[in-house]
Formats: structure tokens, C-alpha cells, sequence
């Protein structure tokens, strides 16, 4: 099965900056790129499979949080083994600093054609080295950009790359950013070959990360899948939330602590501090901060007419959201070989667990899709809740958030296996609107189900299901 599915326009868009930069005739003919997205979304494998196909001479650093003094020697390695016809300067050379390291590299490149130079992981570097991105700067507009050369850096720290650009930082306007997100819910359903509800299902589990989609046989079920993966403590289901939270954080860190406390179903400051074995405010409120500018967590605020600060914070990772609440904590029974109980774990809990971690999806994919109610406006999804819950609404479609000028629909998702959106789903639904500040009683209703509808729709409601839903990735 291809690791690229969904990632074909990607690879044209390296191969055309390649190109570029090949018949480009000014003086500085150099790119730089900044590529980012999560940990395990495949950023690496799309970057060298990008070196294979285009067949440029190129050198692939991969930082790794070790010394300066090992970082380097790693970097020389790295060159030596590459295929730009000029490594062998760096044989025996012993550098003590990168723009020493650098400006050899810069040295070495092709003067006759285009040549990759990329280093993944790039924050790592930034923050072992705080002289490393003033460094970096100077040698591309010095030395790197008169080179055809493409230079990429790579990170997973959201946050920090997302940084990186920004006025003020030492490279400024000078890079190109790239998202490279997770699979999305259509891709992940022509991956898996599963139908919409399905394929739904299994985002929500494997996040839309390549690396465990891989793993999930087309057609098969989620229980198949699970029991599959549950069976060994190798899988890729199994090990890549592990392995994200230690790239970001040493085993015993307060944020872990808190996001498994998150992903025990805790949303509010108050409850998480509990969770987390009651954290002081301070030191819950920086970590907090800490998992938002990662972008590992989101806050969340009502959204009507009114101000609120009745903040909530979800885990921004489907994935990461199935593995903490499932996985993290019951890692020594997949090892013992009891994956089974895992297993009946998710199967008991799957549908009210399923109703929540659903709705984020629900959100995004409802932006997606074209609003015949709404004329020449690019509304947000969010949900409206009060202190007591009372009441809760799902759906809440404005003209801008937290605070909205314009309410332009409310709606109720019922993500259950089999009951329909029944007459009483609608009834709570319009009495919820009554309660919510901003919305009157001809707003619009938007109703969401996964089994469809037991009710007629009418001129002022909307009808959405898994088919639309994924539907809108397309």
C-alpha cells in the first residue's frame, strides 16, 4: 500500500520549487521552506521521497537533541553519506561550530544545477543552540541563497515553526511555510476502502496518521483492527503516542500529567488540576500554556453573543485523544499479552467516548460545507455551554468567535449506532435554542446524525450525515 496517499500534490509542489530554482536566472536563485505538522504524519518519508524521485543531490540532517559537539559530528556523517559530489571536504574535518559546518556545506554545493539541503527536526537545534537560527539566517542570505539550492527545515514543535516566520524572528519573510496535515477523513476512507460512518470511526482512532493507517487492512472493521493492533506491543497504533509525548517531554513532566488527566475526560481547570493529582493553579496554568503553544491542547469557549469564561481544553489530536484514553494507561497489559482486555475496555466505553471525541470533526467538516443560509460569509463552528451545563448545545454556527455578532444556526449532533434524529431530539434541540443568547426562534436548526432522521426536514432546518461529513474533505 502507498505512503502517499493523499500526499501527491505535496510532492509536486517540492518537485516544482526544484524546477524554480533550476531556471531561475537572478543572483540569489536559493529557497528556503519550512515544513511542519505533527509528530509521525509522515513530514520525513514525503521529504525523501521527494530526494528519490527528483534524483537532486542533496544531504538529509536529522537533529536529535544530543550535544552541540555530537550534532555536528552527526551533520559531517551525514554529509559523508550523502550523494553531493563535494562530501569529501568533510572527510577528517572535526567542526567546533555550525557556521563553520555550514558555510563548508554552502561550499560543496553544485554550481551547475539544483541541489536539496534539509534538516528535520529543526527546533531541536534552536533550542540547544540559541545562536543556531541567527546563524542559520545569516549563512542562507550571505552564502545559501546565491546557491540553486532548496533548503528545508523540518520540525514538529508546531509552535516554534509556526514562530519561525514571524516579524521580528531572524527568518523573517525569508521561508516558505508547509502544512503537512494528517490524512483526512476521505482519504482516510479511499485508504481503508470503508464507508463513510467507518471511515469515521477509524480517524478517530488512527488520526489520519500514514504510519498506523498502514497498518489497517482495507475493509477490515475497527474491532478487527484494534484486536490486531492491541495483539502486540509493536504496533504502530500501540507505540506512536509514546513515542510523540517523549519527543516532547521527559516521562515524569507536569504537561504529561495533564494531558492524561485530559484524556481521562477531564475538560475544565478546575477538574484537570484534580486529575493531575492536584496540581497548584500556577503550575497547572503554565502547563497548560505550555501543551497550547505546542499545539497540543486547545482552549475552547462558549460561543453566542455574550462574553464567557467558561473555558474547556481538548487534546487537538484524534489520535492522541484514543491513545490517552485508552492505551497510555494500560501499556504493561498489551506488553503481558493482553491486549483482549484493552480491547473490551474500548468496546464498553466506545459509544459515549465515540459521542464527544466526535465532535471536533463534526465542527471542522461543517465549516467545510457550503451554507446556503449563510451569503458571502466564512462562518465558524463552536459549541455554547454554561457552568451547570444547563444547557449544553453542540453546534453553534456564528459569523465570528468567541463572541458573535450573528447567530446563524444551532444545532444537535446524536452520533449513535442506531437510534435515528428522532421528534424529541428536535424538541430539545429548539428548546436549547431558546436558551441560547444571540439565537431567536426562527434561527435555523442544523441536525447531525449517524443513523439518520426520524423527522422532516423543513425550510429552516439542515439535515447533515456521515456521507456530507466526509464528503466535505473532498
Amino acid at each position: 500500500m502507498s505512503g502517499f496517499v493523499g500526499r501527491k500534490d505535496k510532492l509536486a509542489y517540492l518537485e516544482k520549487n526544484l524546477r524554480q530554482i533550476g531556471s531561475d536566472t537572478g543572483d540569489k536563485p536559493g529557497r528556503a521552506l519550512l515544513m511542519r505538522g505533527r509528530r509521525r504524519v509522515g513530514k520525513s518519508r514525503l521529504v525523501e521521497e521527494f530526494l528519490e524521485v527528483s534524483g537532486a543531490p542533496g544531504v538529509f540532517f536529522a537533529a536529535s537533541k544530543q550535544t552541540q559537539e555530537e550534532e555536528l559530528r552527526l551533520f559531517s556523517e551525514a554529509v559523508l553519506e550523502s550523494n553531493l559530489p563535494g562530501k569529501g571536504a568533510f572527510n577528517g574535518v572535526n567542526f567546533t561550530n555550525w557556521p563553520a559546518a555550514l558555510r563548508m556545506l554552502v561550499s560543496i554545493l553544485p554550481e551547475n544545477g539544483p541541489s536539496v539541503v534539509v534538516i528535520d527536526e529543526l527546533p531541536y537545534l534552536i533550542q540547544t543552540d540559541e545562536a543556531f537560527e541567527g546563524t542559520l539566517q545569516k549563512i542562507f542570505d550571505r552564502e545559501m541563497s546565491h546557491k540553486r539550492v532548496l533548503f528545508i527545515g523540518i520540525g514538529s514543535d508546531l509552535g516554534m515553526m509556526e514562530a519561525l516566520n514571524e516579524y521580528g524572528r531572524p527568518f523573517h519573510q525569508r521561508a516558505t511555510e508547509m502544512v503537512i496535515p494528517p490524512l483526512s477523513p476521505a482519504e482516510v476512507a479511499d485508504m481503508l476502502q470503508l464507508n463513510s460512518k467507518d471511515a469515521l470511526d477509524a480517524y478517530l482512532v488512527t488520526g489520519g496518521l500514514p504510519l498506523i493507517c498502514r497498518e489497517w487492512q482495507p475493509g477490515a472493521t475497527l474491532v478487527d483492527f484494534l484486536s490486531e493492533s492491541f495483539a502486540t506491543s509493536t504496533s504502530a497504533l500501540v507505540v506512536s503516542g509514546e513515542r510523540s509525548l517523549a519527543a516532547e517531554f521527559p516521562p515524569d513532566a507536569q504537561p504529561r500529567e495533564i494531558l492524561s488527566a485530559i484524556g481521562s475526560g477531564e475538560r475544565t481547570f478546575t477538574k484537570i488540576g484534580l486529575a493531575a493529582g492536584g496540581i497548584q493553579q500556577k503550575s497547572l496554568q503554565r502547563g497548560l500554556e505550555t501543551l497550547v503553544a505546542k499545539r497540543i491542547l486547545a482552549v475552547d469557549l462558549p460561543l453566542s453573543t455574550k462574553i464567557s469564561g467558561e473555558s474547556r481544553y481538548y487534546i487537538t489530536d484524534p489520535y492522541l485523544r484514543f491513545w490517552l484514553s485508552f492505551i497510555g494507561s494500560h501499556l504493561p497489559e498489551i506488553e503481558r499479552g493482553r491486549g483482549d482486555r484493552v480491547l473490551q475496555r474500548v468496546q464498553i466505553s466506545w459509544t459515549s467516548w465515540r459521542g464527544k471525541a466526535a465532535e471536533p470533526i463534526i465542527r471542522e467538516s461543517i465549516e467545510r460545507i457550503p451554507n446556503p443560509t449563510v451569503e458571502g460569509a466564512s462562518p465558524v463552528v463552536g459549541g455554547y455551554w454554561t457552568r451547570s451545563n444547563n444547557p449544553e448545545i453542540d453546534l453553534v454556527v456564528a459569523d465570528r468567535a468567541p463572541v458573535a455578532r450573528t447567530i446563524f444556526e444551532v444545532g444537535s449532533i446524536k452520533w449513535r449506532d442506531s437510534a435515528e434524529f428522532s421528534a424529541s431530539d428536535l424538541a430539545e434541540l429548539e428548546t436549547h435554542r431558546s436558551q441560547l443568547p444571540g439565537a431567536t426562534h426562527t434561527t435555523p436548526l442544523l441536525m447531525v446524525s449517524r443513523t439518520g432522521f426520524g423527522v422532516v426536514a423543513t425550510r429552516d432546518q439542515r439535515f447533515l450525515g456521515p456521507d456530507d461529513l466526509v464528503n466535505a474533505w473532498r
